[in-house]
């Protein structure tokens, strides 16, 4: 019999994926995430150097400070990220899921305290920020945001948010300490989770009508300069 406490989880290792399609697969989870029924971690790469920035940010601001491209908008919130040798995470929870009902600091803070632990895990002493330190607007890792992952004081993970009817989309970003391994950290995230929210994990792959749906936000969305220009 499974006990009461173990919380179902699917686990998604996607692999390295072109910019558009790694917000495409973000958001498809986001609105599948009723019919899912269960949390899903999903880690993944980038096929090519790229920046994602917040929903709501002006592209012209971005462009002035990144010169990586392409530049792709994200389904959430928060400011610049870089993507070219961070490791990359999203996280959805379904309506009916705890993690749902929190606000939005405390599953900020939820997050990162999941992070800190796995890191701690593998020997790496991170602490969550205590309050906040601006240096260049619209940009996730100059400066910090109250509790953001730090390292030595440096911020090494931050994340963005949406919540909807539908769910909680976490996208995360890490950018990871000198020595650190990806393959060893994401054991870890799974551990951690495991331990502290009795999270029992089973891998899972986007196929049928999910894949499609992923293929079309590509299309008509996540690849078009008309919409990462919007604003």
């Amino acid at each position: 019999m499974t006990p009461a406490n173990i919380d179902h989880w699917v686990r998604l290792d996607s692999g390295p994926g072109a910019p558009a399609h790694n917000m495409a697969v973000d958001e498809a989870l986001l609105e599948a995430a009723p019919a899912l029924g269960q949390p899903v971690l999903r880690f993944y790469g980038w096929t090519e150097p790229a920046a994602t920035f917040g929903y709501f940010q002006k592209i012209s601001e971005i462009e002035r400070v990144t010169r990586l491209r392409p530049l792709v908008r994200r389904p959430t919130g928060g400011g610049l990220v870089p993507h070219d040798a961070d490791w990359t995470y999203s996280l959805v929870f379904p309506p009916a899921h705890a993690w749902h009902a929190l606000r939005a600091t405390e599953s900020y803070e939820r997050v990162h305290q999941w992070l800190r632990a796995a890191f701690a895990r593998l020997g790496v002493a991170a602490e969550l920020a205590p309050c906040c330190r601006k240096e260049i607007p619209g940009q996730c890792f100059a400066g910090h945001e109250k509790s953001d992952l730090l390292w030595h004081g440096r911020k090494i993970a931050g994340a963005a948010q949406r919540r909807t009817k539908t769910g909680l989309l976490i996208q995360g970003s890490v950018q990871p300490p000198p020595g650190a391994d990806r393959h060893d950290w994401q054991q870890a995230m799974g551990d951690a989770a495991q331990t502290d929210w009795g999270a029992h994990w089973e891998p899972w792959e986007i196929s049928g009508a999910l894949a499609g749906r992923v293929r079309e936000l590509v299309e008509t969305k996540y690849a078009r300069a008309d919409y990462n220009r919007r604003r």
